[in-house]
């Protein structure tokens, strides 16, 4: 990697770090502002999972043998170090596909047998879907009703509303870290302690937060925290939930089968110890070891450098879209990371992007898996430019001057 520690980060040198940004589309240079959804891997990561199939491929906690006790400590290994980069301990963090399997586990296993009649679940306008359909399958099953807290119009959560909702009916608070469309960062940490008060179970999606910032789990305060490793510089199908030791302790197995157990009987089944009792069958074992490799990477970085980085780039956009006539922003909280949703006024966001795509610019459209704050806004869908710490200012020009020209062409 091009840094040396404690010296400033040379930006250009990482961003020859990661091989796709060197593709063409479309006859011009890649142009990737599509970071919320999936970032980009750097070729550390891509050679460790490279590695792990040509040199030790084999299957975890189960053989004896050289390669399976390479294997086991690889994954066991990427688990240590997930654990260090947020702060938790090892058998606390249970390794699974990402936030949306995370969330379901917690749903499942901890909500579906605690939840009754008149309970509530409360979420908030800016979730994620992934932080809103468990919840209403649970609800169903459960006879629970889900009750919402709003948002304002610049895109922060109304916290003064969020606390009055916090009621003694309220068993669970499910709040997103960073919303993947308004960027905006909530105050995770204080959202916890007000619901610890109050007796409140709180989950925390921190999908779009690891990628961005340094995550402190402990420090939070909150009882689940889940993330996706594939935003983080990681392998697709990675990521974990965290819980609270005495949580996972009591909850009972989401899915049945190898692994998970240590010991079955027709007459009944013995489980593992956590977190591995949730972990049954053979994992993505090369994408976590990858997602380890990109912890290693996201580390040497160090993630001040990256958000510092991020926010520099940011301000950039927000300055290059200000001259841009016609063009409406969702989301102006104080705090945000660097995700911008935009419209163009008489342009639908996938032609938009579609014609952005014709200059090499990759852009999100659609709702973003999130409707209910489409519909807070009044809109189908926006377009959203989603940076990282790899994107240059010269992209940022690049991409004011594409919009210009798309503008052009739908006025």
């Amino acid at each position: 990697m091009s840094m040396t520690a404690g010296k400033a980060v040379d930006w250009s040198a990482v961003r020859g770090d990661f091989p796709l940004l060197e593709r063409q589309v479309n006859g011009r240079p890649l142009l990737y502002f599509d970071s919320a959804n999936t970032g980009q891997k750097p070729r550390s990561v891509i050679e460790t999972v490279d590695d792990f199939y040509r040199r030790h491929n084999a299957n975890v906690s189960r053989a004896v043998h050289t390669l399976g006790s390479e294997a086991t400590e690889a994954y066991e290994g990427a688990r240590r170090k997930l654990a260090r980069f947020v702060n938790v301990h090892p058998d606390e963090l249970v390794l699974c596909s990402g936030t949306t399997f995370a969330i379901n586990l917690a749903a499942y296993s901890w909500a579906l047998p605690r939840l009754q009649p008149g309970d509530v679940i409360l979420l908030t306008q800016m979730e994620h879907h992934a932080n809103i359909v468990p919840w209403q399958l649970v609800a169903q099953r459960t006879g629970a009703t889900i009750e919402v807290a709003g948002i304002t119009p610049d895109g922060a959560l109304d916290l003064d509303a969020l606390y009055a909702a916090m009621t003694p009916e309220v068993k669970l608070l499910g709040v997103t870290h960073v919303s993947n469309v308004l960027g905006t960062v909530n105050p995770v940490r204080e959202i916890c302690r007000e619901a610890r008060r109050r007796g409140i179970a709180t989950l925390i999606d921190g999908s779009q937060a690891l990628p961005h910032r340094k995550v402190d789990i402990a420090a939070i305060g909150c009882d689940f925290y889940a993330f996706t490793g594939h935003k983080m510089c990681g392998p697709t199908g990675t990521g974990a939930l965290w819980a609270r030791k005495e949580h996972l302790a009591a909850m009972p197995p989401f899915l049945g089968g190898g692994e998970m157990i240590r010991e079955v009987r027709f007459d009944g089944t013995v489980f593992n110890d956590p977190p591995h009792k949730f972990e049954a069958g053979t994992p993505n074992i090369a994408g976590h070891i990858g997602l380890g490799a990109a912890v290693d990477y996201l580390d040497a970085l160090g993630m001040s450098q990256v958000e510092a980085r991020e926010m520099e780039l940011l301000a950039h956009l927000n300055e290059e879209l200000a001259r841009i006539d016609g063009v409406r922003i969702f989301g102006n909280a104080e705090e945000k990371a660097a995700v911008v949703s935009f419209l163009v006024e008489g342009a639908h966001a996938h032609d938009l992007a579609t014609l952005l795509d014709l200059e090499g610019v990759a852009v999100r459209s659609g709702h973003h898996c999130a409707h209910p704050l489409m519909h807070f806004y009044g809109v189908a869908a926006t377009c959203r430019a989603s940076l990282a710490f790899y994107n240059t200012h010269d992209e940022v020009e690049r991409f004011a001057a594409a919009l210009v020209k798309v503008r052009g062409l739908l006025a």
